[in-house]
């Protein structure tokens, strides 16, 4: 499994479905302070399945009071190195940003970071923002503040940044076709082919 995720960590050989059980039995039992620290425990075990198990704690749509999730979800991001625990821990993410969507004021910050992961999560994390079919004028004005994130990425050529921009446009393309055919208008040159490729997938012959 190293090889498959490469980076070197222990690796139990665990399934999803076990892991996502024992979550689901621990968030039943334990109140939000207990989770908050069961995760950062299990987090900084460096165990690949105890950091997916970290985020899967977390990872619910109502949690009350939800700043300290927030703030150690956060706190984890310098230690993103791979995809796996790195998507589950933004899929936590997406669920307190949709809760509070004043907390894109703090994401905008990581698309400046100079470690690649971070600056990926700010696009994983954002994802909801693909997915409303009848988005209000503020979450419009979030999903272009967004679209504004990932044409900055445009000219970073690491093949994660490159999937994170195709998999939010791919995403938004489903739902709102047209903002996805301005931005590849504009950007789609400049993007890796393989990455121009995927973003247009569902768009078929509505684009040039």
């Amino acid at each position: 499994m190293a090889a498959y995720h490469k980076v070197d960590r222990p690796y139990l050989g665990v399934a999803n479905p076990i892991l996502n059980d024992l979550t689901k039995a621990w968030r039943q039992d334990l109140d939000v302070s207990e989770r908050v620290e069961l995760a950062d425990a299990l987090w900084q075990t460096n165990i690949h399945e105890g950091r997916l198990a970290a985020a899967k704690l977390l990872t619910q749509a109502r949690i009350r009071p939800d700043e300290a999730v927030w703030d150690l979800l956060q706190s984890w991001l310098p230690d993103f190195d791979a995809w796996a625990a790195a998507d589950h821990a933004c899929m936590a993410m997406q669920k307190r940003l949709s809760a509070d969507p004043s907390r894109l004021d703090q994401v905008e910050t990581w698309t400046t970071s100079g470690h690649m992961w971070t600056r990926r999560a700010a696009l994983v994390a954002t994802l909801p923002w693909t997915k409303q079919n009848h988005p209000k004028p503020d979450d419009l004005a979030r999903r272009d503040r967004i679209l504004s994130w990932a044409a900055s990425y445009v000219p970073d050529r690491n093949w994660f940044i490159q999937k994170a921009i195709a998999w939010w446009l791919r995403e938004l393309s489903k739902h709102d076709p047209n903002r996805v055919i301005a931005f590849l208008a504009t950007h789609g040159d400049a993007m890796k082919p393989f990455a121009r490729r995927e973003a247009g997938k569902y768009l078929k012959d509505q684009l040039e």
